[in-house]
């Protein structure tokens, strides 16, 4: 069988999301996503014919599953285990980039979008953010905190983590993620009870 020179779509959605997460969204075309990706141009445009916003959209929903894949296995084990796992794996990230990569969904959330519109690719970030955020909380109830206390908590942590990750860019250093990561798992013991 002939091997297939088309790239596959989630390899494309993959790449994209890498690219914006070391460039951020704006600094980012879509004809430099392709190229990322090893993909023709009209092979992006065929899977993604809205553009570079559907790309992004499709880029922030993928690295959303993503985590949330690794979440909800890690969270089986309890609310500090997934706490270390959703660390764990950001830590990776900025670590083996030599700092060069973060989170695709902050880059895109913090991007300033166009006057009186909110881009398809910014709402996914937001229903991103809001998923991880229900897959902590859900934990932590399950384990002893009371609910309003487990959405706080799980709020904080992944605000938290993301804003971690971009200092560890910023500084050229996993300092800031390990004194985070230290920090949200006494609160986290606090609130659980084993």
């Amino acid at each position: 069988m002939a091997e297939r020179r088309t790239p596959s779509r989630e390899r494309i959605v993959a790449g994209a999301a890498d690219m914006i997460s070391r460039r951020g969204l704006s600094a980012t075309s879509i004809r430099e996503m392709a190229k990322h990706a090893k993909a023709p141009l009209g092979s992006t445009y065929h899977y993604f014919p809205e553009g570079k916003q559907q790309l992004a959209t499709e880029a922030v929903r993928y690295t959303g599953e993503w985590v949330a894949r690794s979440l909800r296995k890690e969270l089986e084990s309890g609310p500090v285990e997934g706490l270390r796992a959703f660390l764990a794996l950001w830590r990776k990230i900025v670590v083996e980039s030599d700092f060069h990569a973060g989170c695709p969904v902050l880059a895109v959330a913090v991007e300033e979008p166009p006057a009186d519109e909110v881009p398809p690719a910014l709402a996914a970030a937001a229903d991103v953010f809001a998923q991880w955020e229900t897959l902590l909380a859900a934990s932590l109830r399950e384990h002893g905190a009371e609910a309003e206390q487990a959405a706080q908590l799980a709020t904080l942590v992944v605000a938290a983590v993301e804003g971690t990750v971009a200092m560890c860019r910023a500084k050229r250093s996993a300092q800031p993620l390990d004194d985070t990561a230290e920090q949200l798992q006494a609160l986290v013991v606090g609130v659980i009870k084993r």
